[in-house]
């Protein structure tokens, strides 16, 4: 019997999954590298061995729409996941209290969670249906509005109104990560809190603030990775219009890359969005691994 010493073993059980990651990710992503310095079209295939070096790197930034994609990005993302840090954790706080029908609304909470994105973006769109959509419905029915609004044919609002959408799906994720950190505090320092003198408000900063910080800050970083890669919801809710208000960089890839069938800009941006999204990943590292530390 042939005896292998532990990291030959070690390497032998994890060969099988370094060559599945390697044909999935990574030749993908050498040949997303290659096609960025190249002026690649899949209309013209000859075009592939067509060597430009920087020059999609430099268009890529020189290009407002492009620039513009960011901003709205980062707009949506601020917008999104601050509303969804703040309404998960004030839902985490209510449903730790001790009330009838609690079990009941925490099992509910999970199902916007367990919704499709693309089912959960074609409801919002028909809720926003300018013509028949239950917004406009209840709005003109309470006397809000005298008349049905184009929530995503607006520029100024659709951006928001998708936002929206997207911090329904999500706020439960962060609500439930901040339900488990709160199942964690001992009683007996509420209590103590409250002997004390302590109020409510600063029975939370003291005791309660303290052990839901590190878990909220996690719970932050994954979300802000995700927003900034939303895709999906825009295609299905708006193909980013109107007058690109809420065109994101995942969005524009799409049409550079598929749309426009520039192939080799379109990987250029995308390896942009990839550098963006791995300062959003060390950040989110920085903060686990600090975690760790104080723990």
């Amino acid at each position: 019997m042939v005896r292998f010493s532990k990291a030959t073993t070690a390497w032998l059980l994890l060969t099988p999954m370094m060559t599945i990651i390697i044909g999935v990710v990574g030749y993908p992503l050498i040949k997303t590298v290659y096609y960025s310095f190249t002026a690649a079209h899949l209309a013209s295939p000859a075009t592939t061995d067509c060597w430009v070096g920087f020059k999609n790197y430099l268009k890529a930034l020189g290009n407002s729409k492009f620039l513009d994609s960011i901003e709205n990005t980062a707009y949506f993302v601020s917008v999104s996941v601050s509303a969804e840090i703040i309404i998960g954790v004030l839902v985490a706080l209510l449903l730790n209290q001790a009330f009838k029908g609690r079990t009941l609304l925490r099992a509910l909470l999970i199902l916007p969670l367990a919704l499709p994105t693309v089912v959960n973006a074609m409801m919002w769109r028909l809720i926003y249906g300018p013509d028949f959509g239950a917004l406009n419905a209840l709005l003109t029915q309470i006397g809000l509005l005298a008349e049905y609004q184009s929530w995503l044919g607006d520029p100024d609002l659709a951006l928001w109104m998708v936002a929206i959408a997207d911090i329904w799906k999500n706020f439960p994720l962060v609500a439930l990560i901040t339900l488990a950190a709160l199942q964690t505090i001992s009683k007996d320092l509420i209590e103590a809190a409250t002997l004390d003198g302590a109020n409510a408000w600063q029975r939370f900063w003291t005791v309660v603030f303290p052990a839901i910080i590190a878990p909220v800050s996690v719970a932050l970083v994954l979300r802000t990775i995700e927003a900034f890669k939303v895709f999906d919801i825009i295609y299905v809710m708006t193909r980013g219009g109107p007058a690109n208000s809420t065109k994101t960089v995942s969005f524009h890839v799409y049409q550079e890359a598929f749309a426009y069938m520039r192939i080799g800009s379109g990987a250029s941006y995308a390896l942009i969005v990839v550098l963006i999204s791995a300062l959003l990943i060390a950040t989110y590292l920085w903060l686990i691994k600090k975690q760790g530390d104080t723990a």
